[in-house]
């Protein structure tokens, strides 16, 4: 329990009496008769504010939370008591989790109920808890306010942000997917398997018409292919140091987390499996899964993933994969590579290479190639832009090098990235590589 700003102004107050009462004998009778009413109301108050009935506090929160995205939640106030009381209300959010609208202080009417609602932002992926919520009551003439705990505590998951892959689902509805960079090709005949039968449409090739099946209709009819399905898409997601840098408000293993996402999405709508391995720090294995139910399995699984600073051993992981994986996959490998990897990635790429598909999704420093459009005026500016070009230099060089090898290879920003992987994942599936 602790004073009010009322009571430390009364007590200042009384105290300024009795300096002047310590100098003009005429101020005494107001002193005693300031004691004679201070005491006996702080101690009524005090007593009152013990009698009150505790208030209860209900949280409903949302069905789950994205890093990065904010989103309302309603805690109920509830005051059993008869006469309305002010308090101030403090949630019990995890550390990962921010709001600018609190503290709430308000008033709770008298046998009633407030609702209070307030926007909380993730800053973090993984499980979190909220605790129990804190209350400062005041007390009926406002002399005292009351520390409490109410209301229980509650876990939460924060999910990677999947507005792309949401996104992506609107604009797939519309046949836009254009509009997220991803292109739509003509398909190549030994990518497709057959689908049905259907009537001749202007604008259709003439090996696509079923010769045999329009002599016996009588008019055009056309086969329909669509493009091939069961096949197996495997992430290997690199979660070591290099994935802790900052790319804009969220880490590049974050962004790497999206795009895995929208990709997975577009694979189990084809009718693909997906499989994700991690390495570097988070150590996990999910299997194949298939069918667009499965996409709440890999939410689940990739969810509390986190990059750690230990150092990423893709010979280990690429021995690991092999072992568990046996059929034949498209494995996409999503790290930010550095021209000193040449000597000890390209041995476990190989490896790969003998029964896998292999892409290795490299992304590249946004904030480098900001900077190296900027113009030149300092010799610091001239240093780093010598280096950056250097930079990526080398890295293409490498990269070139692993295309040479027959691995294929995308280095693109945050931004880009799952366009990319989009584009790539189709490209494959049209050419049959797979």
């Amino acid at each position: 329990m602790i004073p009010t700003q009322r009571t430390q102004r009364l007590i200042a107050f009384w105290v300024a009496l009795g300096i002047g009462a310590s100098v003009w004998g005429r101020f005494s009778a107001l002193w005693f008769a300031g004691l004679a009413l201070l005491v006996p109301a702080l101690l009524t108050d005090a007593l009152l504010i013990f009698r009150l009935k505790p208030i209860t506090v209900t949280r409903k929160l949302p069905g789950r939370f994205a890093v990065g995205v904010a989103r309302e939640i309603e805690v109920t106030l509830r005051n059993p008591n008869a006469r309305a009381l002010m308090l101030e209300f403090f949630e019990g959010l995890p550390e990962t989790i921010e709001s600018a609208q609190l503290p709430w202080r308000g008033e709770v009417p008298g046998g009633g109920f407030t609702e209070v609602r307030y926007e909380a932002t993730p800053l973090t992926r993984g499980p979190f808890t909220f605790t129990r919520s804190h209350l400062r009551v005041e007390s009926p003439l406002g002399l005292w306010q009351r520390r409490l705990r109410a209301g229980d505590s509650a876990g939460v998951k924060v999910y990677p942000n999947y507005e792309p892959v949401i996104r992506y689902t609107l604009l797939a509805m519309s046949n836009r997917e254009s509009m997220m960079g991803i292109i739509t090709k003509n398909r190549a005949g030994q990518s497709r398997e057959f689908h049905q039968l259907r009537e001749y449409m202007d604008g259709d090739v003439l090996s696509q018409v079923d010769w045999k099946a329009t002599a016996r209709s009588g008019h055009l009819i056309s086969r329909e292919y669509r493009e091939q399905r069961d096949q197996t898409l495997i992430f290997m997601l690199d979660c070591g140091r290099r994935m802790r840098a900052l790319d804009g408000a969220l880490p590049q293993f974050d962004h790497c987390l999206n795009a895995t996402l929208l990709l997975s999405y577009i694979a189990l709508r084809q009718g693909d499996r997906i499989g994700v391995m991690g390495f570097g720090g988070t150590d996990r294995w999910l299997p194949p899964v298939k069918g667009q139910h499965s996409m709440s399995t890999v939410l689940n699984h990739l969810y509390d993933y986190r990059s750690s600073a230990a150092s990423s051993d893709f010979s280990e992981a690429a021995e690991r994969l092999m072992a568990v994986q046996r059929r034949r996959a498209l494995v996409v490998l999503l790290t930010n590579l550095r021209s000193e990897d040449s000597a000890h990635l390209l041995p476990p790429l190989r490896l790969l290479r003998r029964r896998h598909l292999v892409v290795v999704a490299s992304m590249r420093e946004q904030n480098v190639t900001d900077r190296l459009h900027e113009p030149v005026v300092r010799f610091e500016d001239a240093l780093f832009t010598a280096a950056g070009h250097g930079y990526f230099a080398e890295r293409e060089n490498f990269l070139a090098n692993l295309r040479d090898h027959g691995v294929m290879t995308l280095d693109e920003t945050a931004a880009s990235l799952p366009a990319a992987l989009a584009n790539a994942y189709h490209d494959i599936k049209r050419r049959g590589a797979l």
